[in-house]
Order: structure tokens, then sequence, then C-alpha cells
């Protein structure tokens, strides 16, 4: 169980990670190249979806791993930064709770 959550929690932080890029590379398409919004509706999409994924992942891996509300919140706050969710998950492997 506690291997799981914390691969769930890594693929999550990953995604979430890659979805941030994508919708940044929309946003550029949309604002400067060709002001088509379609990849920021499209990435937008998927990023909100995996958004939600990484938290629902560090719920669960805050409280099989029984962290504290201290880095849970920070685990929450690191999903909004573009890419941080990748550098917390990668903290918090290395750090034991």
């Amino acid at each position: 169980m506690l291997r799981d959550s914390a691969r769930v929690f890594r693929w999550t932080a990953v995604a979430e990670a890659f979805s941030w890029a994508g919708l940044l590379v929309g946003m550029f398409f949309k604002y400067v190249v060709i002001q088509n919004p379609i990849g920021v509706q499209i990435f937008g999409r998927v990023h909100g979806a995996l958004f939600m994924a990484y938290l629902g992942a560090l719920v669960w891996v805050a409280v099989s791993h029984r962290w504290g509300l201290w880095r849970t919140v920070v685990g929450a706050a690191a999903a909004i930064p573009p890419f941080t969710s990748v550098v917390f998950e990668r903290w918090t492997a290395r750090k034991p709770a």
C-alpha cells in the first residue's frame, strides 16, 4: 500500500508537470504566434484533470505515509507553480516523513 501510493503520487506529479508544459505552450501559441485558443482549450482541460488527480494522490500518500499537515499543505501548494510538483515529489522521496 505504501509503495502503491508513492508510485501513483510520482506518476501524477510528473503528469501534472507535463500538462503544465502543454498548457504553457498552448498559451504561447494563443497569445503570441497564431491567436488560436485550441491549445489552451485542450491542455487546460487535461491540466485541470491532472491537477485534481495530483491532489487526490497527494491526500492518499499523505494519509498512508502519515505526513503532517505542513508537508501536505506544501505539497498542495507545489502544484500551483509550473513543474514544482516534481521537485516536491523528489524531495519527499528522499526525505522520510
